[in-house]
């Protein structure tokens, strides 16, 4: 039971139409395909849908699955940013306007409260640099904090449906500033953990930075999923999905990641609603 509930078209930074996605994903044999194009931002940004595109996304997501009901179940979502400071649009807005089956919360943008300049951790590495230094005077301690704390915030005011790549700051840090070992960056994640734990919020187990050859494993890393777990936070798998090709990659290892960490279901989107479905039903290759 393949899905991609977290996927990109060219209305966002994605290299695929929605219908190519949709042709794609029915050869690929998914059950479900869920768009989610990166939200407008209230600032330029060229991986962003714009807001006069908001309308036509809407439409040609509707006009897709009409056509491929019965064949394929399509679901309408954003992936959102979530920016401190009030520097981003609140959620329930786009859940209006966009007519969404569900909200993917994400942050890659980081509000200094010193400075209330954006220390954006994707993309190059020296924008990772850059935003270190000019943020948060080079302190990464405080920078990673900061991070975890907006997604805290995020999960307490926005309330997402899905969680993105929560630990996606340890990506560009590649080893050189902090280690994942470190007790001040075990605290903060366990701080954030428990936060999603009171919420409704899933977790995605996001595949991109594997298949990408951008980090070594999923986000979250096998520890975090194992906490997941162990703090009843459902999880679903996620490819992120920016190009047709991309609409099964990683999925089964995932799977079997969150099965290894001894998860007995995993979170589908289904009539309306999310769901919690046995990973056996979903895929029929788990080793034990």
């Amino acid at each position: 039971m393949y899905f991609s509930y977290h996927t990109h078209s060219t209305f966002c930074d994605g290299k695929a139409s929605v219908e190519d996605v949709c042709q794609s994903a029915l050869a690929a044999g998914l059950k479900a395909v869920g768009f989610s194009s990166h939200a407008p931002v209230m600032f330029p940004a060229q991986w962003a849908m714009p807001f006069e595109r908001l309308e036509a996304y809407v439409e040609e997501i509707e006009r897709c699955r009409n056509k491929y009901a019965g064949k394929l179940d399509i679901y309408r979502s954003l992936e959102t940013d979530f920016i401190a400071n009030d520097r981003s649009i609140p959620f329930d807005v786009y859940r209006r306007l966009a007519k969404l089956d569900y909200i993917i919360g994400s942050v890659h943008l980081v509000a200094s409260r010193d400075t209330n300049e954006l220390w954006f951790l994707d993309g190059p590495a020296e924008n990772y640099e850059k935003g270190v230094t000019n943020c948060f005077s080079g302190n990464i301690q405080k920078a990673v904090t900061a991070y975890y704390k907006q997604i805290q915030e995020m999960v307490i005011s926005q309330n997402p449906d899905v969680i993105a790549h929560i630990d996606k700051v340890i990506m560009n840090n590649k080893g050189r500033y902090f280690s994942g070992e470190e007790q001040w960056y075990k605290d903060i994640v366990e701080e954030t953990l428990q936060a999603v734990a009171k919420s409704d919020a899933i977790i995605e187990v996001n595949t991109r930075g594997i298949y990408r050859g951008k980090y070594h494993t999923w986000f979250p890393c096998k520890e975090i999923i194992q906490r997941c777990v162990e703090l009843d936070i459902p999880l679903t798998v996620s490819v992120d999905a920016h190009h047709p090709d991309e609409l099964r990659a990683g999925f089964d290892e995932a799977l079997q990641a969150i099965f290894n960490a001894g998860a007995q279901v995993i979170s589908i989107f289904e009539g309306g609603l999310w769901k919690q479905k046995a990973l056996r039903d979903v895929m029929s290759k788990i080793k034990e």
